[in-house]
């Protein structure tokens, strides 16, 4: 369940901490009356990510031998991608988050509360899809011991947590350094996501899709099994499989090489403008 916890987690102190600032502003602009369009809107975007969760496990059920494989591998590949992308996005662009929500705020207020609640929507939206894209990912990829169900436990741990955290964080009951709390999530989640690209990988060899490197590269699966005790815990979190492939070691291997060097080099420093003469 570990995988799915971290994941939630994160993506959830992401949305708490939208909705958050939103309704900060609106009240540090004096339109509290307005906040229950942001309520509406966070609403309705969680009714629809459940939804699309359910959708995206429905279609999974319904496929069996290759065309499962070729299904699981092809989502577990795009949940990759976007989970990579969404780390380096909020690496480079985190900082700015507040001054374009509240940018987006002012022109929703002129606009009307639709335009408000669609705002909420949106970008409540975007993580919930996010999330229940990682779910499917990490509950077919690392699940092992509890299974499925362990993963989807952890989920709603992490959510659990992330909205616990989120009504703190806005009442100011506990600070958190979110620069930090990012950063040293970011780097796990690359981590978790390492498995899931190894993962990935597997599932389209077994598809005939990737019919290369298809050799065990190495089997302890009678010393150091992946599906009990700390291997078990291992697969649950970063994915661990006991007889990877050769592609499937060069995959993690690439993967936590390449994200690795980039999320540790240190951020350019934006150049500062001259004023004109």
């Amino acid at each position: 369940m570990g995988a799915a916890l971290l994941i939630t987690l994160r993506e959830g102190i992401e949305a708490a901490l939208i909705i958050s600032i939103l309704l900060a502003y609106l009240r540090q602009l004096g339109r509290r009356d307005r906040s229950y369009l942001i309520w509406w809107g966070t609403g309705v975007a969680i009714v629809a990510s459940l939804a699309a969760g359910a959708l995206i496990f429905n279609l999974g059920g319904e496929f069996e031998g290759t065309g499962e494989q070729l299904f699981e591998g092809l989502t577990t590949l795009t949940a990759v991608c976007v989970l990579t992308w969404m780390i380096f996005w909020m690496r480079r662009q985190g900082l700015r988050i507040k001054s374009e929500l509240q940018d987006k705020v002012d022109s929703a207020l002129v606009t009307g509360g639709l335009a408000l609640a669609t705002l909420a929507f949106v970008a409540v939206l975007r993580e919930g899809i996010e999330t229940a894209l990682f779910v499917f990912a990490a509950a077919k990829g690392t699940a092992a011991g509890t299974g499925v169900a362990g993963q989807l436990l952890g989920a709603f741990v992490g959510l659990a947590m992330a909205v616990v955290l989120g009504v703190l964080l806005y009442r100011g009951g506990i600070r958190l350094d979110m620069r930090t709390f990012f950063r040293v999530t970011g780097g796990l989640v690359l981590v978790v996501a390492a498995g899931l690209f190894a993962f990935s990988m597997r599932e389209l060899q077994d598809a005939g899709v990737l019919p290369f490197l298809t050799g065990i590269a190495y089997d302890v699966s009678g010393t150091f099994a992946d599906d009990a005790g700390l291997g078990s815990v291992l697969r649950a979190i970063f994915g661990y499989q006991a007889d990877p492939t050769w592609l499937e070691v060069l995959a993690w291997i690439g993967y936590v090489g390449v994200t690795a060097t980039l999320y540790l080099r240190p951020a350019l420093a934006r150049p500062v403008e001259q004023p004109a003469r």
